[in-house]
């Protein structure tokens, strides 16, 4: 899911709360407080990339339980429990598991008040989840080899030799900068 494609680390918020792996290892609920580093969770994706895992701070899997709530664990071997399976809702996304039961955030009376169940979804909007990505891997610039040595002569206009990149040649230099700053139409010039 494009999403995910370039996410390290995401937070998942649902309306104001964001899913949170409690500091007991092994609960997960909602919070309005995204700013721990409890709300952050590590994506990992599968070779197929259909589904992906999240892994907590605490190094532990959210997994969709046997009794329908959903928890932070290491299973003994990683099992479809830690699987999900992101599907884009606009701008949101839900995440089914391959039994087909949706990441849900559960409202209510205590105890089921911020907790967090895995089931099948009533409606889109109980089970859709706003992905805001915290770490993104970065874009890398292209290798100076992908261009062939030939490639740059003939692409290079007739009569003149292409520069040369060695590290010998290369000078770095000092430069003052200049910019502009506008004002209700005025134009000033600012020096650095």
């Amino acid at each position: 899911m494009d999403l995910f494609q370039k996410a390290i680390t995401v937070k998942l918020r649902h309306k104001d709360k964001y899913l949170v792996a409690e500091d007991d290892q092994e609960s997960v609920s909602l919070d309005r407080d995204g700013s721990s580093k409890n709300a952050i969770w590590a994506v990992q994706f599968f070779e197929t990339e259909r589904y992906l895992r999240f892994k907590s701070c605490h190094g532990k899997y959210l997994t969709a339980s046997d009794a329908r709530k959903v928890v932070q664990s290491i299973p003994k071997k990683l099992d479809s429990s830690t699987q999900w399976e992101p599907i884009r809702d606009g701008l949101s996304a839900r995440f089914r598991t391959p039994n087909g039961n949706f990441l849900r955030p559960t409202g209510g009376l205590p105890p089921w008040r911020n907790s967090v169940t895995h089931r099948t979804g009533t409606t889109q909007e109980k089970v859709s989840w706003d992905v805001e990505v915290v770490e993104a891997t970065p874009k890398r610039p292209p290798s100076p080899n992908i261009c062939r040595e030939s490639t740059l002569i003939t692409s290079f206009p007739m009569g003149r030799t292409p520069p040369t990149l060695e590290p010998k040649a290369a000078k770095f230099t000092t430069v003052k900068h200049r910019f502009m700053a506008f004002t209700r139409g005025e134009k000033k010039l600012d020096r650095v």
